[in-house]
């Protein structure tokens, strides 16, 4: 992958036509889970910044600022910034957003975010072993008031949200009211403010992953909207 960003790189010159696209993985995993957006992203003229940080070893608050402000000091100056993010990754976004303008802030698609958290947190964070396995950030992603994701308030950024409707974890899925995918329902995925929402039959651990979602990721960050009319 170094080679393709090279080769980008030497193409485009740092165009100011380019466009820099941010990936932030989910909780407990790493930037290796967003690997594969990127060859897509570049053979469309994006500069892809795919980051690690340690999801699972401090606060949302301090993550934000961890994995973000690096990011963005990787993106050319005077380029389009957007945001590709997986679960937890758009809660750090809009936690960010929250304290910090990105002047040059071009669009953000969001895949399968707890934007009003997950009752999975809610039924489980006090057994014993999950806040070791999901850290502090773990534990701030129930659905309660005065859960992280309920307190950053509506989206006054351009914003489209993929939700999955599958599940291969049915144990986890019943402690969710509703189509879920295996980690947040449909419903908890949509955040006041959005551009635009699609569900698609995807599941929480792997939709990063899926040529479809993928698909529908360049599309909006290419054109504002998804492709509904694709979506089946």
């Amino acid at each position: 992958m170094k080679g393709l960003l090279a080769f980008f790189l030497l193409a485009f010159s740092i165009s100011t036509q380019a466009s820099c696209v941010i990936l932030i993985h989910g909780l407990a995993r790493s930037s290796s889970s967003m690997e594969t957006l990127e060859e897509p992203l570049i053979k469309e003229g994006f500069l892809p910044i795919n980051i690690d940080y340690p999801s699972r070893d401090y606060p949302i608050e301090q993550l934000a600022e961890l994995a973000i402000k690096p990011a963005l000091g990787q993106c050319p100056k005077n380029m389009k910034v957007n945001f590709v993010t997986h679960s937890l990754g758009g809660i750090l976004v809009r936690q960010y957003l929250r304290t910090h303008e990105i002047n040059n802030l071009n669009r953000v698609v969001m895949l399968g975010p707890p934007n009003k958290g997950s009752e999975i947190v809610d039924k489980l964070g006090k057994v014993p072993g999950f806040h070791f396995i999901n850290g502090d950030a773990g534990l701030q992603l129930g659905t309660g008031e005065l859960s992280v994701p309920n307190t950053l308030g509506k989206a006054n950024f351009d914003v489209g949200i993929i939700a999955g409707t599958r599940s291969i974890n049915l144990i986890l899925s019943t402690l969710i009211p509703s189509t879920d995918d295996g980690k947040v329902s449909i419903e908890n995925t949509k955040l006041e403010g959005m551009n635009d929402h699609i569900a698609m039959p995807v599941t929480h651990p792997f939709m990063m992953k899926n040529k479809k979602v993928i698909a529908q990721v360049v599309n909006y960050l290419k054109n504002g909207n998804f492709e509904h009319s694709k979506n089946l």
